[in-house]
This record gives C-alpha cells, structure tokens and sequence, in this order.
C-alpha cells in the first residue's frame, strides 16, 4: 500500500512541478533568465516535508511516506538547481549563482521549519 501511495502521490508532484514550469516559463519578463521555477518548486517541497512529519502522528508513517518521499520527492529537483546554478556562473553571472544558491537554501530551510511548526512535528 505505502509503494502505491508513493508512486500516486509522485506522479502527482512532478506533474505539479511540469505545470509550475511551463506557468512561469509562459509569463513575459523583460530580464535574464533566472530559475524562479526551480526555487518555488524547492521551497514548497520543503514545506510540505516538514508538514508531514506532523501528519505521520495523526495519519501514520505511510502519508508521511507519500507526501515526502512521493509528492515532495516528485515535485523538488536537486539535479535542476545545481544545473541552473551552473548555467548562472558559467553566463559570468555570478552574483546570480550565488543568489540561487542561497535562496533554495535559506528559503527551504525557512519553509521546512514551517511545516515543522504548524503540523507539530
């Protein structure tokens, strides 16, 4: 049961994040490039993983097993950040690098605790 829930629940987060992607990749910006996708889909993984080690005591171990592995394993990309960071420094925008880098971690640690915070966990 945990393994289906898992796979739903994963097919469900990249979905969410390949809609995510063509949102943003869909608005008109007149600046440069930068993984505003990325990052939103990082910070919201974050959150809903800490989120769920609050569910784990009301629902048990296999929803925290299908919203963090499955659902925020699905949506969130680590492969993509460090590309898109390696893309910035390798435009000499490093200043936009180094942004990136500290975003997706300050931001999802933020978000982590958060979900850490309201679900109790």
């Amino acid at each position: 049961m945990t393994a289906l829930l898992v796979g739903l629940f994963g097919i469900a987060g990249a979905l969410t994040r390949f809609a995510v992607d063509g949102w943003l990749a869909g608005l008109p910006s007149p600046r440069r490039h930068w993984p505003w996708a990325t990052l939103l889909v990082n910070v919201a993984g974050s959150f809903v993983i800490g989120l769920s080690v609050g569910v784990t005591a009301v629902f048990g171990p296999e929803w925290h097993s299908a919203l963090a592995t499955g659902f925020a394993g699905g949506l969130t990309t680590f492969s993509s950040w460090t590309t898109a960071t390696v893309r910035l420094a390798s435009e000499r925008r490093y200043l936009a690098a180094a942004a990136n880098i500290l975003a997706n971690l300050l931001l999802g640690l933020a978000a982590a605790a958060a979900g850490l915070a309201i679900s109790g966990g």
